[in-house]
């Protein structure tokens, strides 16, 4: 909804959880929402008469790096991906688009958390890595609830990369 109100159209959406979904059509009447991150390609938007993305921004799933989860990072112990490593997803889909930005958010946790190497704040490495290595040039920073007026803290990590390297 800030995204609507600073002026720019969202034309499509991902997202699995039922209730989620209803907020957003209500919200969004006439926005696609695909249902299934990893099978949202730029051939498929463009199937569906969705041009091109300037902006690919979303909240990626957060149970895996949360101080309330398991702290598995992106990778858990067996060397599955865990839910949290949709990351790669939201990734591979700007770069699939040739998104110029890339908006994400997360719990502050994400700056912290372990990498399966066992160093901490390597998962974030492993993103800052990741954003650099598509040719993404990246700042992030906190907010909390609080700090927008909101009656409790709730603090957030915001990634802002932009395609600069790339010519995008």
């Amino acid at each position: 909804m800030a995204a609507q109100l600073a002026g720019i159209e969202t034309v499509a959406f991902c997202e699995i959880e039922p209730y989620a979904v209803q907020v957003l059509k209500k919200r969004f009447p006439g926005v696609p929402i695909y249902d299934d991150v990893r099978t949202v390609t730029a051939e498929r938007l463009r199937k569906d008469g969705i041009g091109r993305i300037d902006i690919v921004g979303g909240g990626f799933p957060c149970q895996d790096v949360s101080c309330a989860g398991k702290q598995a990072g992106f990778v858990d112990s067996k060397g599955s991906v865990t839910r949290s490593g949709l990351w790669w997803e939201m990734l591979r889909i700007a770069v699939d688009l040739q998104s110029r930005w890339i908006l994400a958010e997360n719990v502050r946790n994400l700056l912290s958390i372990a990498d399966v190497s066992g160093r901490r704040g390597g998962t974030f490495g492993r993103i800052l890595r990741d954003l650099a290595e598509n040719g993404y040039d990246a700042s992030w920073f906190c907010y909390g609830a609080a700090d927008v007026g909101a009656p409790h803290q709730r603090d957030r990590v915001f990634i802002v990369a932009h395609a600069g390297s790339t010519g995008r």
